[in-house]
């Protein structure tokens, strides 16, 4: 009766007749979901019943469990996909790398428990995966409407994921053992590189395919749990997909600390080809700290050079840029090792942002970017494991004394002369001295017990014998014997200024006024010195800071009776600083005198001086 023609003419009634008898459970039988029923007038108000809407939204719900559906599934065939692409690199690390290499040993080229170091449990793990695991995913795929769920499977076989642990464990080892045999056996070599040229092998080396299954049990681990996030809490192998996870995430672990370690490799290969494969550095046990590009001072003078550092957990690379078409290239100019390193920040006056790096081989004074940079290399060396031992000399390379920054002879503290008097270099403490005083040689442990030049006191230091038969008595030292450096470490003001004494030719030297006797100006020649040139009892001056034509700018005058002390600054808030210290000691006695270090002198670590 409701598909007759009287109820055709019913519905193409207007609203009027929309009454409750339209509405009754005849009106909402399954023949009103026919063809028929999608007339025009079902996009009328009057239609859009709560029926309707309830029924709509139970459409839309079955539509996303369908999604969900599809996802699971994709999920599983990626799995399947990924095992058995998987199973093939399994296929040609087994039966034909491994395979090949056993076959040329046998033939005694080289011994056959090298490709057993090598491939350790390769074969184990192929023939879990070419004969259960892969079937049973093929099996359960195949049969996926019957039973869409893979956590039953992977719960039965995830415990056997411990064999990885051994291969994971021996990978370092197999790593070495590759390197070494195909450096050392022609054969070997060949055999290798002969698979590796194979369109089975993609273009990859052994290397890459032998750290497949490294990564494998990782990619399992990410599989699951993306299987799992779209899997519904009442699915029937929740509890299974739940379980074989914790078993293969343990095994995951191991693996991932195997995947940062040749990536580690990889890094020191890439490094190794820049160097032009000269260093030997491509180790499982070395890895790279930190590396960057900086400046490098000049022993004997000022000048800076471009340099690119290299830190490692074993060593310091310092490199020479060098012109290449094929890439950026360098040569290793210094090799340092970390072994008892240190590492100081320094101030230097003509290059900001300086440190010092103190090794066995070699003293490096070294000029970063940025004050940023510079603490970001001194905190890598500060926080590498290091064995650091007390310097001793003629065990570690000494920091070299600029030249200019000394005017007389370090130990006989005779000024120094282009003709008759020249700079020479202790190689034991670095002191700058006169020939007189560097007469003598001694076997220097640093540089393989070498004979290096040294000055008298670590002549006689380093091989307990007088430097001359000149014996010297205990002389007491005069006021002006003290360095420059052993006040300038801890003063009130040190710094460079321009001095002229009684109208004298002004000349440029280094001023100290010490914590300990904040009364007195000491004048050296240069930083370094032993012996001061002059001092001046500062209590009692008149400070004259009148400036005058005839003197430089930012000039001051110290004047007493008939004494005359002119100093020029670099800059006004120079003189300023200088005033502001000497005006306290000229007019109060020493005790009074307590002002903090304005500028600090950069650390000097040598050996100390010998009374």
């Amino acid at each position: 009766q409701d598909t007759s023609p009287q109820d055709t003419s019913a519905q193409d009634a207007s609203a009027q007749d929309t009454s409750p008898q339209d509405t009754s459970p005849q009106d909402t039988s399954p023949q009103d979901t026919s063809p028929q029923d999608t007339s025009p007038q079902v996009t009328s108000p009057q239609d859009t019943s709560p029926q309707d809407t309830s029924a709509q939204e139970a459409s839309a719900q079955d539509t996303s469990e369908e999604t969900n559906e599809q996802k699971l599934y994709k999920i599983a065939n990626e799995l399947l996909l990924t095992e058995r692409a998987y199973v093939a690199r399994l296929y040609l690390l087994d039966q034909v790398f491994c395979a090949k290499l056993t076959q040329e040993a046998a033939k005694g080229t080289f011994p056959v428990e090298v490709v057993k170091g090598i491939f350790c449990n390769v074969a184990c793990i192929y023939a879990f995966h070419s004969q259960f695991l892969l079937p049973d995913l093929e099996t359960r795929m195949s049969q996926w409407e019957r039973s869409p769920w893979i956590g039953d499977i992977l719960q039965q076989h995830a415990p056997f994921l411990r064999m990885y642990a051994e291969y994971v464990k021996n990978f370092d080892k197999a790593m070495e053992l590759l390197k070494q045999w195909t450096e050392r056996s022609a054969q070997f070599s060949a055999v290798i590189q002969e698979i590796q040229r194979q369109e089975i092998c993609g273009s990859l080396t052994l290397q890459h395919h032998m750290l497949e299954p490294v990564q494998r049990v990782p990619r399992y681990e990410l599989l699951l749990k993306d299987y799992l996030k779209r899997l519904p809490q009442e699915a029937p192998d929740r509890s299974q997909a739940e379980k074989s996870l914790q078993t293969i995430s343990m095994a995951a672990t191991h693996s991932n600390t195997a995947i940062q370690k040749m990536e580690n490799l990889k890094k020191l290969l890439e490094i190794y080809e820049m160097l032009g494969a000269e260093e030997d550095i491509v180790n499982a046990s070395n890895e790279l700290i930190k590396e960057g590009q900086i400046l490098k001072l000049s022993s004997r003078n000022t000048s800076a050079m471009e340099r690119y550092l290299y830190l490692f957990n074993n060593m310091l690379l310092v490199c020479v840029p060098k012109f290449s078409l094929l890439g950026q290239k360098f040569t290793v100019r210094t090799r340092v090792g970390i072994e008892g390193i240190k590492v100081v920040a320094t101030v230097n006056d003509d290059y900001p942002h300086t440190f010092q790096v103190s090794g066995k081989e070699r003293t490096l004074e070294l000029q970063a970017s940025s004050e940023q940079d510079k603490e970001e290399w001194i905190k890598v060396f500060i926080i590498l494991p290091l064995c650091v031992q007390n310097e001793e000399l003629g065990r570690r390379a000494p920091r070299w004394i600029r030249d200019n920054e000394v005017t007389m002879c370090m130990k006989c503290k005779e000024p120094f002369n282009a003709l008759t008097r020249r700079r020479h270099h202790c190689r034991a403490c670095g002191y700058v001295v006169c020939w007189k005083c560097s007469e003598n040689k001694a076997a220097l442990e640093y540089d393989g017990n070498k004979m290096n030049k040294v000055c008298k006191d670590c002549y006689s230091i380093l091989t307990g014998r007088a430097a001359s038969e000149e014996t010297t008595g205990a002389k007491k030292r005069g006021i002006l014997e003290i360095e420059a450096a052993q006040f300038s470490g801890s003063s009130l003001m040190c710094g460079f200024l321009l001095y002229s004494e009684k109208a004298r030719p002004w000349q440029r030297v280094w001023c100290v006024i010490p914590q300990k006797e904040a009364v007195v100006l000491y004048v050296y020649g240069a930083p370094q010195d032993v012996k001061a040139q002059s001092t001046i009892p500062l209590l009692g001056y008149i400070v004259d800071e009148t400036p005058r034509t005839a003197d430089p700018p930012s000039s001051f005058r110290l004047c007493q009776s008939k004494s005359l002390h002119s100093f020029a600054a670099e800059s006004e808030d120079q003189k300023q600083r200088w005033l502001e210290v000497i005006r306290v000691a000229v007019t109060v006695t020493p005790a009074v005198v307590n002002h903090p270090p304005l500028v600090v002198e950069r650390p000097r670590h040598r050996r100390p001086l010998k009374l």
